[in-house]
């Protein structure tokens, strides 16, 4: 009986926890300094996820590693239910790189694809090639002296380049920064030739002509600069595509992760955030945990191969 009663007690205790969840302060890691498309996405879906739990969410930017600093930071939270990880596309490929980066796949657990955007390939106002035929025709003829930026060793930005100087047979300078933020002020101080970025970080940039653009990675040209041709109308299947998504720490009880995605779902869903999110040149994706990891492990073993074979080492 007494034992019988220590259960009830437990199971009773568990169940007003449940109940009160979330009590206090939610805090949302993000692996990147202020400034860059994952910090943007975490402010945008931020206001209507804090109307939906009731309890404040605090955006925690802990950048370093290619987004590896704050992921490891988020993995060795207690599994309480009050940290949460949002990650960029580097988190397929950290693991494979990165000595002190986290097996994301033993020490996170993957709650939802959130947003997807196409990259843009950009340059400065001084870099004389205008278009891609252009582009590769000065880095053939000056091997290596073209320059181009990204947040890292294997990040998106790296790999797009990768995949073109392969696609093109040219060689270009690879010039890493610490995060989306850092890489667009590079940009707009003319200290690089070109870069990928994703497309709601660079399109204000875009428009008001302080960078060109040369293509973009979508399956279709972007509704707000229609005049970008797509890479795949040049190198037919070429596409580059970010990705923005929610983690957890291993542990968290399955009843508060899922509170915690539902209202990241209404978020998304809130036709005031939606809008803008589509506006600022995101996809909304949500669903479920098991399709997410299964996406996440299908791009670290394909970009895995890449990296591998391109023999990347940290810069």
């Amino acid at each position: 009986m007494i034992r019988l009663f220590g259960v009830l007690l437990l199971l009773a205790s568990l169940q007003a926890t449940a109940q009160s969840y979330p009590a206090k302060p939610v805090r949302l890691v993000v692996p990147w300094p202020a400034g860059g498309t994952t910090d943007l996405v975490a402010r945008m879906v931020q206001p209507k996820l804090q109307e939906f739990l009731g309890v404040q969410v605090i955006i925690d930017n802990k950048g370093g590693a290619a987004g590896s600093i704050g992921a490891n930071d988020a993995a060795r939270a207690a599994p309480d239910g009050y940290t949460y990880l949002m990650v960029f596309d580097t988190h397929a490929t950290n693991h494979h790189i990165f000595k002190d980066a986290l097996d994301p796949f033993k020490h996170l657990e993957h709650l939802m694809l959130m947003v997807t955007s196409p990259s843009t390939l950009v340059a400065v106002p001084n870099f004389a090639p205008s278009n891609l035929k252009e582009l590769i025709a000065r880095a053939k003829q000056e091997p290596g002296k073209v320059t181009y930026a990204s947040v890292g060793s294997a990040s998106s930005n790296h790999l797009g380049i990768l995949q073109l100087e392969q696609a093109a047979g040219i060689r270009m300078t690879h010039i890493p920064y610490k995060g989306g933020g850092p890489l667009i002020q590079a940009l707009l101080g003319q200290q690089v030739d070109i870069s990928f970025v994703s497309t709601p970080l660079i399109l204000p940039h875009l428009k008001s002509g302080k960078v060109k653009g040369i293509a973009t990675g979508g399956q279709k040209r972007l509704a707000q600069m229609p005049d970008i041709p797509t890479f795949a109308e040049t190198f037919p299947g070429m596409q580059m595509v970010s990705w923005f998504g929610l983690l957890a720490p291993v542990g968290v009880p399955k009843d508060m992760t899922a509170r915690v995605r539902r209202d990241v779902q209404r978020a998304l869903e809130d036709p005031g955030t939606r809008q803008k999110l589509i506006d600022g040149g995101f996809d909304v994706v949500g669903g479920s945990p098991e399709e997410f990891l299964k996406f996440v492990q299908g791009e670290s073993d394909k970009l895995g191969k890449l990296i591998k074979d391109s023999g990347i080492k940290v810069e």
